[in-house]
């Protein structure tokens, strides 16, 4: 299935008559060997899946076709990237990470550019979601690939009692919201062409561009405006959205009585606000008005993992750069196509490091821990702290390993930062792309990449002993 990705940007090149169409012709027929090599053995095992081979499965799916992913950049030549080189990027594109090593994407072929967006956004809201709407079909259970794959603290919930209507909805806002965005950007002045491919981009918040600029390069408050808010939109967490356009109509009100929701919108105001006071002393622009556009278009589109750029951000006064990367650490919503440590799960810390200084105070008291109405279990609370140091320990160890490989302590932390964040752009050597740095390096933020897309714990718990006994 993964093999017929190959053949829409077969056609662009066609259209276009670009010269790149034979990488995706060579791509397609290799990638559907392997898959039916793979499956016509198999093709009669129906079983139950349990939570073990979920879990397999989901780092499996990732892993596999990233690299079948890499195909097209390897077969190309134009641009001619190594092996390392492909690989690195068909993964940042699949985990919606956004970290590119290709330079001179103004003068690439058009097939090139529709697949790297493409595969940002089927890599967005998650290849595995979309299987789960495909295995039951086949006879085979997917609860436990959506427990493995759906970010967040609280897995168990499901919008539909169906797994497979779930995954269908999820999908189909999903579907509603690219081609609503693509809509927008078209009416405020892009190409068909950069609009599609911006649309996907934006709504898997992986950041990728036509351009070298970034979005810098249609040089719009509009086009600014438009990303930032379908952005925030596509950082919210879709079961909200599901809720909100039910069958009884759009019900606006639902997004209010989130408190997730609440939390990632005054996070972006208030670093709004300091970005916009520190650039307006600071006196980089002509105008309040073009501050206040570069200020929430960074902020948003930082904050909330995208990494696009209206901007070079990193030419700013210091201060701000480091704020924003360690903003992405907050990343969006839980169960939503954003990276980072996720809004609910720093919701939860608060709210326990609050509830331990009231014990200080009040060692015999019963304090319980509540969001909205809903009292948690300390299960969930132990679950955010285990994945906390787990999320820092991920980070300290892919920081040190490439500090050892020779990069400095601000490209180091920044490329650690935006690689398991899934952000993309960085500071220092990888401010504009991750050309420069070396091999060694790639490899480690490849895995960091994959780390952060998922949720650390699905991949780490394949390194343990007691994941392989019977």
């Amino acid at each position: 299935m993964f093999s017929t990705t190959m053949l829409p940007p077969a056609l662009i090149a066609v259209w276009y008559n670009d010269g790149g169409g034979t990488a995706f012709v060579q791509a397609f027929f290799v990638s559907l060997f392997i898959g039916f090599w793979l499956w016509y053995p198999n093709r009669r095992c129906k079983e139950e899946l349990r939570t073990r081979e979920g879990f397999l499965i989901v780092v499996l799916f990732w892993t596999v076709l990233g690299s079948i992913g890499a195909l097209p950049f390897i077969f190309s030549s134009e641009p001619d990237l190594s092996w390392t080189d492909s690989f690195f990027e068909s993964f940042s594109a699949l985990t919606t990470t956004g970290a590119t090593v290709i330079v001179g994407l103004d003068s690439l072929p058009k097939a090139i550019l529709f697949y790297r967006h493409l595969l940002q956004w089927l890599g967005g809201m998650g290849i595995i979601v979309l299987a789960v709407a495909i295995l039951p079909v086949l006879g085979i259970g997917g609860m436990q690939l959506y427990r493995a794959e759906i970010p967040g603290p609280v897995k168990d919930n499901k919008m539909t009692p169906r797994i497979a209507e779930t995954a269908k909805a999820l999908w189909y806002i999903y579907l509603f919201l690219t081609i609503t965005c693509a809509t927008a950007y078209w009416f405020a002045g892009m190409s068909l062409f950069d609009a599609v491919c911006h649309s996907f981009s934006t709504i898997a918040i992986g950041g990728f561009s036509t351009h070298d600029a970034s979005m810098g390069y249609f040089d719009s408050s509009a086009i600014n405006l438009i990303c930032a808010f379908f952005l925030i939109v596509s950082a919210v967490n879709f079961s909200v959205h599901f809720a909100a356009f039910s069958r009884r109509g759009i019900n606006v009100k639902v997004y209010f009585r989130d408190t997730e929701f609440k939390m990632l919108v005054a996070i972006q105001l208030i670093l709004t606000a300091i970005c916009f006071f520190t650039l307006y002393q600071s006196g980089i622009y002509d105008s309040p008005e073009e501050t206040l556009d570069h200020a929430l278009f960074q902020v948003v589109s930082v904050a909330t993992t995208a990494g696009f750029g209206s901007e070079s951000f990193h030419l700013w006064p210091l201060f701000l750069p480091i704020l924003l990367i360690f903003s992405s650490f907050i990343g969006g919503c839980g169960g939503s196509t954003a990276g980072g440590i996720k809004v609910i799960r720093i919701i939860l810390l608060l709210l326990q490091g609050s509830r331990e200084l009231k014990r200080l105070v009040h060692p015999k008291a019963m304090f319980s821990i509540r969001i909205g109405s809903k009292v948690l279990s300390d299960r969930v609370i132990d679950a955010v702290w285990g994945f906390f140091s787990a999320y820092a320990l991920v980070f300290v160890v892919s920081m040190l390993a490439l500090m050892a490989l020779g990069l400095d302590d601000i490209t180091a932390f920044s490329a650690t930062a935006a690689c398991l964040n899934n952000l993309g752009p960085g500071l220092g050597a990888v401010a504009s792309n991750y050309a420069s740095i070396g091999d060694g390096a790639k490899w480690v933020l490849l895995i960091a990449m994959l780390f952060g897309r998922l949720e650390v714990f699905t991949l780490l718990i394949l390194f343990t002993p007691t994941f392989w006994k019977n």
